[in-house]
């Protein structure tokens, strides 16, 4: 049961330290989008993400009014698009990567992520479709992220993704100069990506993860910072 004490105290990490909620995600399955089709394709995750997320930032601006702690951002993942997107050429990948930047937009959300690939074991042809897509995706999008996993304790590292990436990386950079090379900004190359992850830029909705899950980020810097000054020397 809450007291006064409490209450005080989180009023003041609110007021005082910064404490906000930087994030609720929405993860969504994208399993049942998948088609031979690539505009059929990008037609079924255009209507699966403003289905699913239709309300998320009407619902998140409700919170901050029911509860008063600020939410700075409101997000959707995807299911991994190399996962579901199966044998496309890049032109077909392209075509989800702007169905998913037009949905994002029609929801309203900061970014949408889960453009991306696992290949730290090696590469499908999907993979490397899509890998082959992402400068062009990354430039002519303004909200999808993208992420590619090189490597793990495990498996090793994929030495031939390596070296794509630094190609793809240097690519994106040129295609969005005249934007402080923003490109690079929404991609993530990763080692030992985690089975699911709702943080941007590498955001995925993960395979063991259901149909849709929300994750709540919270940032409380100040509040740490606050702590560690009131502890002094331990």
């Amino acid at each position: 049961m809450l007291n006064i004490s409490d209450i005080i105290e989180t009023v003041n990490m609110i007021r005082d330290e910064n404490l906000d909620i930087r994030t609720i995600t929405m993860g969504i399955s994208l399993y049942d989008c998948v088609s031979e089709d690539p505009d059929r394709f990008a037609d079924k995750i255009y209507d699966k993400i403003t289905r699913s997320a239709a309300h998320l930032v009407s619902c998140g601006e409700e919170l901050e009014q029911l509860y008063g702690i600020p939410i700075i951002n409101k997000r959707v993942s995807v299911t991994p698009i190399s996962l579901v997107g199966g044998a496309f050429t890049p032109d077909g990948y392209l075509k989800a990567a702007r169905a998913m930047d037009r949905a994002a937009r029609e929801i309203g959300i900061n970014f949408i992520g889960g453009y991306g690939a696992l290949v730290h074991k090696g590469s499908t042809k999907g993979a490397d479709a899509l890998i082959a897509s992402l400068p062009e995706a990354l430039s002519t999008t303004d909200l999808v992220c993208s992420s590619v996993n090189v490597a793990t304790t495990k498996a090793g590292i994929n030495m031939d993704a390596v070296a794509q990436m630094g190609k793809i990386i240097k690519e994106t950079a040129w295609l969005t100069r005249d934007r402080d090379s923003i490109g690079c900004a929404k991609f993530v190359v990763f080692t030992n990506v985690p089975q699911d992850n709702p943080f941007m830029a590498g955001a995925f909705h993960g395979v063991g993860e259901p149909e849709t899950v929300i994750n709540v980020g919270v940032s409380g810097p100040g509040v740490v910072a606050s702590a560690i000054n009131r502890a002094g020397n331990c």
